[in-house]
């Protein structure tokens, strides 16, 4: 049975950091490809950034480039996402997903979900 687990959320000042995990399990994890996808209230769910299963091709949102950074241990079948310089806007719940053909923007290329991690950006 294929598990992704997020944790690492939590509530933050704008500028702040966080850094959330997403740990796998029963999956032959280096095989997939792995991102971030988040969905604010009242918002479609939408992408942050993929990393491919070697970790040598990473796409970011434009929204998020240079201040969030994604990695992978292939050894601990775990994906990070390292989010510095925080904004309001980054508030939403972030879901890690997995795709074993597809290096992709679209969620509906993930046949592995997250249960997600509730990301608040507030004073």
């Amino acid at each position: 049975q294929v598990q992704l687990v997020e944790s690492g959320g939590g509530l933050v000042q704008p500028g702040g950091s966080l850094r959330l995990t997403c740990a796998a399990s029963g999956v032959s994890f280096s095989m997939y490809h792995m991102a971030w996808f988040r969905q604010a209230p009242g918002k479609e769910r939408e992408f942050v950034v993929v990393i491919s299963a070697t970790g040598d091709y990473i796409n970011y949102d434009a929204s998020v480039k240079g201040r969030f950074t994604i990695s992978r241990d292939n050894a601990k079948n775990t994906v990070y996402l390292q989010m510095n310089n925080l904004k309001a806007e980054d508030t939403a719940v972030y879901y890690c997903a997995a795709s074993r053909g597809y290096v992709s923007i679209y969620d509906y290329l993930y046949q592995y979900w997250g249960q997600g991690t509730q990301v608040t950006v507030s004073s």
